[in-house]
């Protein structure tokens, strides 16, 4: 059983988007302990936000189980050299997109590459995701309300409406929810309500995309351990992250990668609409 490491950690901050190689101590996504077992041989994967944390931990996660990846992110070169390092590794081809999902002919170029580089999609991830932290509404500016719904919610929107005239019967789309969908932090308040818009958004797709035979699904994680950790929250509520959960600790990126790889697993050919919560014991209600 892996030694997680529990609260109190050193105080830290970093700016946006943060580095995964500068966090202390430095995230888990399952590098030395995942094992694969060929549950996704011969599938084509698109996984947004897949440099570090979350996005890091399924496409080892999917290499290791067979999956071909694109890769999209913003502008962490190093982060996301390092992902394809371990993708190769695996023996799978990993093709790196940098750019601004927010923009929406950017998200189909993500899919047209996949498309024209792998073949075809078969599992989109759609993971990445902004967040910044305020203590009152009036700090919140019109932009940065903006930036979080075009980040968030409506680049999962642009991606899934062009992937899936390329997907086939036993296809899955896995949106990155939050605990924050059913229990909001209320100094995380845009971010909060973007997650509820994924839990919506993916119950009424999996619902649209039923006669297709594709399937949507959510995980829905508690505090991870992610750069946008340090990024974007205080340096005391950095130092105690996690503290709050049942398990009184983070969870791990790797801690997260069973729970994408079951439900893009085409024996998982019943599960859609449904939110899988990864959050350290802490009840979904």
């Amino acid at each position: 059983m892996p030694d997680f490491p529990f609260p109190p950690f050193p105080k830290q901050q970093q700016p946006m988007p943060g580095r995964t190689t500068d966090m202390q101590p430095v995230p888990d996504h399952g590098e030395r302990s995942y094992k694969g077992s060929g549950r996704l041989a011969g599938r084509r994967a698109i996984i947004t936000g897949g440099d570090s944390g979350i996005g890091r931990a399924v496409a080892i996660a999917y290499a290791r189980e067979g999956a071909d990846i694109v890769i999209s992110y913003l502008d962490e070169e190093e982060d996301a050299d390092e992902t394809r390092r371990w993708v190769e590794q695996a023996g799978r081809k990993c093709i790196l997109m940098a750019g601004d999902i927010q923009a929406p002919d950017h998200c189909r170029r993500i899919v047209e590459t996949a498309v024209k580089q792998l073949g075809g999609v078969d599992i989109l991830v759609n993971n990445a995701a902004h967040q910044a932290s305020f203590k009152d509404i009036t700090d919140i500016s019109d932009e940065e309300w903006d930036l979080t719904f075009r980040v968030n919610i409506h680049a999962m929107f642009y991606l899934t409406k062009a992937a899936v005239p390329h997907m086939k019967p036993g296809a899955a789309i896995i949106n990155t929810a939050s605990i924050n969908s059913d229990n909001p932090n209320p100094t995380l308040l845009a971010y909060a309500t973007t997650k509820g818009a994924i839990q919506n958004f993916t119950a009424g797709l999996a619902q649209l995309l039923a006669q297709k035979d594709i399937r949507a699904n959510a995980v829905a994680p508690g505090p991870i351990w992610t750069p946008l950790i340090p990024s974007t929250l205080p340096e005391d509520s950095v130092s105690n992250f996690g503290k709050q959960v049942p398990m009184m600790r983070p969870g791990q990126p790797a801690e997260l990668a069973t729970a994408f790889v079951m439900l893009a697993d085409p024996l998982s050919s019943y599960v859609s609409g449904a939110t899988i919560a990864v959050t350290g014991g802490k009840p979904i209600l």
